[in-house]
């Protein structure tokens, strides 16, 4: 018989998901019941939405639901097949050229996931003997994109979080031949921080560096009607490639990259999560043409989740606990144990409060949090008793 290690023995031997669900406090993969936006049901009860990324409420629109429905009766529920053969309809190509507009760029490509973009950007750039430098607390799907520049041979490093200082502490140890991809988040997704765009595009520009920023969690919440980071610091010119999803803001699924002519339709042509992967659904696509033009015409969502997000995130504050520095939808308590984390994720739970728990690996140790963000459709009552049920909760565990 064989002495070799048994692949699969790291499976058998990760036993903490079945300890968690045994003490009853297992915060992940709980199925929604029914959904009106800011209240669901979970097993026959009404729990107040503050973990969800539906920042203005889209996913419950009956317009946005129409248009999909509208899409399923004209071209059925898949394209069956990808972009580059038999996966391209017309609203495809409308929602390029809408998004292109409205990100004031040249063109965007869309693609099926948030996930799969990144992937369809970032190895494809950057190869051999280039370089893709990223902040160190940027999304899983960028860091994995990154590794996968790697497997071509590129150079793949990072920076401390949002310190100016140590990206060009990088910058400066990059030899001057390789061409180099600065990756960043424009709203980090786990504490809602927004990255220091004006410096670091005055340091990229200084060491001759492009720019991708993945504004996931920026678009319908800051900048000019919604338009993101670089439209909120007026540097829309100076960002070489945005990229962002369309599961947060846009209420459906699916991702997409705005930029120049040329380096789009060099993606395009070169992606392989691109090239080998179905294309978006028509219902996704439609309803993110829906959500698109209410976004457009309905500013007032954007100022009402703002308004709704600092009346939370006051409420927190003013009741002693301790936050991450944030002026987006993303409000983070910062609770600094891993097993009082989930403690409190499931008494808020029992409360009718739903969130999430970010606990290791996902964040550092002594850094683990409940998220919470906020829609522009949650009442002042949804929001009062999130606020009354942390601080109640809070002071039982000795947090505040």
């Amino acid at each position: 018989m064989s002495t070799r290690k048994d692949l699969f023995k790291k499976c058998y031997d990760f036993t903490l998901a079945d300890e968690v669900k045994a003490l009853g406090i297992y915060p992940f993969f709980h199925p929604i019941e029914e959904t009106e936006g800011p209240v669901v049901s979970f097993g026959g009860r009404k729990l107040v939405m503050a973990g969800s990324n539906n920042y203005l409420g889209l996913t419950a629109d009956d317009r946005v639901k129409n248009a999909s429905i509208n899409a399923i009766n004209k071209y059925g529920t898949s394209c069956s097949g990808s972009r580059y053969m038999t996966g391209t309809v017309n609203l495809h190509i409308e929602l390029e050229e809408r998004l292109a507009d409205y990100f004031e760029k040249e063109r965007c490509l869309l693609f099926s996931t948030g996930y799969q973009t990144g992937q369809g950007i970032i190895p494809t750039i950057v190869q051999r003997g280039e370089y893709v430098v990223c902040d160190k607390d940027n999304h899983a799907s960028l860091v994995a994109a990154s590794i996968m520049a790697v497997g071509q041979s590129a150079k793949f490093v990072r920076y401390a979080h949002n310190s100016m200082e140590d990206l060009e502490r990088v910058l400066q140890s990059i030899p001057e031949e390789a061409g180099i991809l600065i990756v960043a988040d424009g709203v980090f997704s786990v504490s809602g921080e927004i990255i220091d765009l004006p410096n670091l595009v005055e340091i990229a520009n200084r060491y001759g560096a492009r720019i991708l920023l993945d504004d996931a969690h920026a678009v319908g919440v800051i900048g000019r009607d919604g338009r993101g980071t670089p439209s909120e610091f007026n540097m829309v010119d100076r960002v070489d490639m945005m990229m962002g999803t369309f599961s947060k803001t846009f209420g459906s699924l699916g991702g997409y990259v705005v930029g120049e002519r040329d380096i789009v339709n060099y993606i395009k042509h070169n992606a392989s999560s691109l090239i080998f992967s179905a294309s978006p659904t028509p219902a996704s696509v439609a309803a993110v043409l829906e959500s698109l033009e209410i976004l457009k015409n309905e500013p007032e969502r954007i100022e009402r989740l703002i308004v709704n997000t600092d009346y939370v995130r006051q409420g927190l504050d003013a009741a002693g606990f301790k936050l991450m520095p944030s002026r987006t939808a993303i409000v983070s308590v910062i609770i600094g144990d891993q097993m009082k984390t989930m403690v409190f994720w499931k008494k808020l739970f029992d409360a009718g409060v739903y969130v999430n728990a970010f606990i290791r690996p996902g964040v550092m140790p002594g850094h683990e949090a409940l998220r919470t963000s906020f829609m522009a459709t949650h009442e002042k009552e949804h929001l009062d008793k999130v606020i009354t049920e942390f601080s109640t909760i809070g002071k039982e565990l000795g947090v505040i």
